[in-house]
């Protein structure tokens, strides 16, 4: 069972809209009503109702429950396997596969291809829908993205994404010009009205920072490496829309121009981590993908 610990700094918050919100979403308004409902959740230690409004400095202890078997059938789906031990696996995946199942999407995604490749081997933190998967990335996202085995790997994996010591190195291609490199410190949360959307806000937020460098200037866009120092969701992507500089076929943060793309030019490149068993430091590389190779070949240079 995984444990997570919260402090509210603010009070007022309804417990479920801030479990939604410190976890970015992974647990939904519904899953933290549910978690509460069953007695997984407390406040200073004691139980309390789904509308029970937070003071500041309440501390907040959630149970994750133990994953249990789920139908979510195994799929023969080929998977690009960069590298393979009986501890983890590290996937390069395709722009336009979903990482997990959700509504919509219980099929033809990473997991489901996963199962097929792991048998029973994956870890199961993140519970029934999601066995193996310490971190995501965007379905139109392309690039490198690890799995855990088991749970020692995962615990281990994990620490190391909250503490951020990963390495994680992106790149994308912005719209106009970027003049310099440059960081973007800048906290991000949920968006208040459109709860799919993250922003930059000071409100029931969480720090990010992203480092961004100019690979090649084009007459209309910009090839960027970046790194991350945190790892929010659709951090780049509010990021980079934040300094007016939104990631090209972003449909979400930008104008979904070109529609050619099919979303937004976004590789995950490098990814290097301390193996949670054996201790040595890993690190992966991978190509540019075909879309985003064909993209910056179209590119007028300057």
């Amino acid at each position: 069972m995984e444990t997570l610990e919260f402090t509210a700094e603010e009070a007022g918050t309804r417990l479920d809209k801030f479990i939604s919100e410190q976890t970015e979403g992974e647990i939904t308004r519904s899953a933290s009503v549910k978690l509460i409902e069953d007695g997984n959740c407390t406040v200073n230690g004691k139980a309390v109702q789904k509308n029970y409004k937070l003071k500041a400095g309440d501390k907040v202890v959630i149970e994750i429950p133990e994953a249990v078997d789920v139908d979510i059938l195994p799929e023969n789906i080929p998977l690009d396997i960069v590298y393979e031990d009986n501890d983890l696996l590290v996937v390069n995946k395709p722009k336009g596969m979903v990482v997990h199942p959700a509504p919509g999407h219980y099929s033809g995604t990473l997991v489901n291809a996963l199962m097929y490749h792991c048998k029973d081997s994956l870890s199961g933190i993140n519970g029934e829908i999601r066995p193996g998967i310490v971190h995501r990335i965007d379905k139109d996202t392309s690039g490198l993205l690890i799995v855990a085995k088991n749970d020692t790997a995962h615990k281990g994996l994990a620490a190391q994404i909250k503490e951020h010591s990963f390495t994680r190195e992106y790149e994308a291609v912005v719209n106009g010009a970027v003049k310099e490199d440059g960081v973007v410190n800048a906290p991000i949360g949920r968006h208040k009205t459109d709860r799919k959307k993250m922003c930059v806000t000071t409100e029931n937020s969480r720090e990010a920072v992203t480092h961004y460098f100019v690979i090649e200037r084009f007459a209309d866009s910009t090839h960027l490496r970046l790194r991350l120092e945190t790892g929010r969701t659709h951090q780049i992507r509010v990021h980079m829309a934040y300094i007016g500089h939104s990631v090209a076929g972003d449909e979400v943060y930008g104008n979904g121009k070109p529609k050619s793309l099919m979303g937004q030019c976004l590789h995950a490149k490098k990814i290097g981590f301390v193996h949670p068993v054996t201790g040595e430091y890993l690190e992966f590389d991978s190509e540019l993908p075909e879309y985003f190779k064909k993209f910056l070949n179209g590119k007028q240079r300057i």
